[in-house]
This record gives C-alpha cells, sequence and structure tokens, in this order.
C-alpha cells in the first residue's frame, strides 16, 4: 500500500483535479487506488445529505467503488476555510478524529492512495493544530500541487521548505497550468525543478473546469511516484 498527502502551494492550485488525474494514472496500471478528503467545505445538500464537488471527484476515482463516507467523513456547507466552516456548523474539528479515520479506512488497504488536504499546507483545523498534522501523525509522503501562476515560485519553495520542516519527504510536485494567460510557464517550471529538490511528477495544461474528463486528461501528462518517465 502506498499512501500520499496531496497539498497545494494555495487554495484552487487544483489539487483535486490532480489527485484524481493521479487515481486515474493508477487505475490505468490495473492498481486498486482510494482518495481520501478528511475535511471538505463548500458543500452541496442533496437528497442523500451534503455532498461535497472534489470528494465525489476522488470517490469517481477510487477503485474498487468506496461509500461517500469513507472518501469524506467530515462535510461542511459554508465555502470557507474548513476551521470556519466548522465553526458555522457549530463544531470543532481535530486531527485526531480524523487520522482515526484514515487508520479504519486504512484497514482494508489499496495498492495506492492519496489524502487530499484542503487548501495549502498550513491551512488550519483548530487554533492548535493544521491539516498538516494528519500527514505528520501518519508520516505520510507528500505531493506537492503547483498552480503555474505568478507568484508561485515563492509559495512553492515556502511550501516545500515547511514540508520537510515538519519531518516529512516531499515525493514530488505538479506543475499545474491553472491560469489560461500566464505565459511564462516554461521558464516557471525550469525555476521549480531548479530549486525543489524532488521528482516532478509532470506538468498539467490548463483543464476546463467544466471538461468532465478532466481527470483522464490529466493523467496522460502525469506519473505515480516512482514511477519512470
Amino acid at each position: 500500500m502506498s499512501l500520499y498527502f496531496v497539498t497545494g502551494t494555495d487554495t484552487d492550485a487544483g489539487k483535486t483535479l490532480i489527485s484524481a488525474g493521479l487515481l486515474a494514472r493508477a487505475r490505468t496500471q490495473g492498481l486498486t487506488t482510494r482518495g481520501i478528503k478528511p475535511v471538505a467545505s463548500g458543500s452541496t445538500r442533496t437528497a442523500r445529505g451534503l455532498r461535497n464537488r472534489d470528494a465525489l471527484l476522488l470517490q469517481r476515482y477510487s477503485a474498487p467503488a468506496v461509500d461517500y463516507t469513507e472518501v469524506n467523513p467530515v462535510t461542511l456547507e459554508p465555502a470557507v476555510a474548513p476551521h470556519l466552516a466548522a465553526r458555522e456548523a457549530g463544531m470543532t474539528l481535530e486531527a485526531s478524529s480524523l487520522i482515526a479515520h484514515i487508520r479504519r479506512v486504512q484497514a482494508s488497504p489499496r495498492q495506492f492512495g492519496l489524502v487530499e488536504g484542503a487548501g495549502g499546507w498550513r491551512v488550519p483545523l483548530n487554533r492548535q493544530e493544521d491539516l498538516s498534522a494528519i500527514a505528520r501523525a501518519l508520516e505520510l509522503p507528500v505531493i506537492l500541487v503547483i498552480g503555474l501562476r505568478l507568484g508561485c515560485i515563492n509559495h512553492a519553495r515556502l511550501s516545500a521548505e515547511a514540508i520537510r520542516a515538519d519531518g516529512l519527504r516531499l515525493a514530488g510536485w505538479v506543475g499545474n497550468h491553472i491560469d489560461p494567460d500566464y505565459a511564462e510557464i516554461e521558464d516557471t517550471q525550469t525555476m521549480l525543478a531548479h530549486h525543489l529538490d524532488a521528482p516532478c511528477l509532470g506538468h498539467v495544461p490548463w483543464i476546463d473546469a467544466a471538461e468532465a474528463r478532466g481527470p483522464e486528461v490529466a493523467a496522460r501528462h502525469l506519473r505515480l511516484p516512482g514511477e519512470a518517465h
């Protein structure tokens, strides 16, 4: 079982697209897969309860099929930071309960799995804990999704430094072209490769958010950690 923690340089860096793309890539290689989104805010009320679009995408690319609550144990409606959404819902998020959920799920292991965070590495769960506490407690290698736009080199370098300062391994990074008007893609990716000292797992071109098969498109531009070029 290989389980990785996926974080981003910031909100809207494209973590879910890349996570689903990596799961899709693993499935093309015949691997069993599982995506986990421990906390998801910005969810919609449905006949089956609150559902989060990102978590549903991870569920879609988990094989064999999994229940929604296995993917996303804490679903919050407001589209704000998790700790604020939890406060509005009258609850407090705790890393220990999320870690316990992941450990229960891992009792039925898959060959390739991802735990997707929210926002960046230092997004808070509460006043004392960040979401990265999950990765630290489970000692998960980290995949960093970099939204390619102005300022991303600084964000990526600081994120990589924070991940390593927390004692974790940066298993790889992905350059995700989130701004179709950003013209400095090649130079930015060259600079990222020079500074990050970790494998590049792919450069994903801009994909329209309305593209239903976006993860399959992304998968063609990705490789799994440890997979040869």
